[in-house]
């Protein structure tokens, strides 16, 4: 392949931009914040399951104290109307004052027993209320960062863009100098070589994969025409010469 020395040179200017596009993308996948950012999601994804559970615990203690202040009244109510049969004289046999007696006394106790099982439902009902507030509060804190991390993101990517695309520009400024067949073949290259397709030949050595080229192939870039394009051996890239190769 023939190109013109200056457009062979031009190369050099295309793949420093190309590179600095890659380091620029590798910069935008690989930002810091990503990762919080996902750490962040994951850490709300457990506090939503977290609230949930709380938000369901507190509605079954709802449903145990209400079952259990029914029970209570239920209990109460009985104990009312034996007391007021008893209070009344209806009962006038011996026997069966003492076994009404007997049934309000383990009301009573019923009663009692019963009262303490609310008031123990009450107080899981706020130790369940005090972890649902803490994981609310969790929650908004979790809100809170992930809006400072995906702003700080947004920043991020906003500048990285902006400097991709001054580099566009300037490429494409750049690839209009390069002939189309010579330019086809360092696209092809890029591809191949990991994104670095043309590399300069520098005192001696190809800086592509940066071997000392030998005397027979040194002598063989020394005898080639000006706008011959060179290859490497050893790595196939375009090797640019320049005034520093050492020829």
């Amino acid at each position: 392949m023939k190109a013109a020395p200056e457009a062979q040179l031009r190369l050099l200017d295309l793949q420093e931009l190309d590179t600095a596009l890659d380091r620029l993308d590798h910069r935008r996948r690989a930002l810091p914040e990503l990762a919080e950012i996902e750490h962040a999601e994951n850490r709300l994804r457990e506090l939503g399951d977290a609230l949930v559970a709380a938000q369901t615990e507190i509605s079954d203690i709802d449903r145990e104290q209400k079952k259990a202040e029914q029970d209570v009244d239920q209990v109460r109510a009985r104990a009312d109307r034996d007391q007021k049969r008893l209070d009344s004289g209806q009962v006038s046999s011996a026997r069966d004052l003492e076994n009404l007696q007997s049934e309000i006394t383990s009301l009573q106790r019923r009663q009692s027993d019963l009262e303490e099982i609310v008031l123990e439902v009450m107080e899981r009902r706020e130790e369940a209320e005090t972890r649902l507030r803490a994981v609310e509060a969790d929650r908004e804190t979790g809100d809170k960062a992930l809006a400072e991390l995906t702003a700080r993101r947004d920043a991020a990517y906003r500048e990285i863009d902006g400097e991709a695309e001054l580099t566009k520009q300037a490429r494409a400024g750049v690839v209009t100098d390069i002939p189309g067949d010579l330019l086809k073949l360092y696209d092809k290259l890029r591809d191949q070589q990991r994104g670095v397709a043309a590399a300069a030949l520098l005192r001696g050595q190809c800086q592509g994969c940066h071997l000392q080229l030998n005397t027979v192939e040194l002598n063989e870039i020394r005898a080639a025409a000006p706008d011959d394009v060179i290859r490497c051996e050893e790595c196939r890239r375009i090797l640019v010469r320049t005034k520093e190769s050492g020829l």
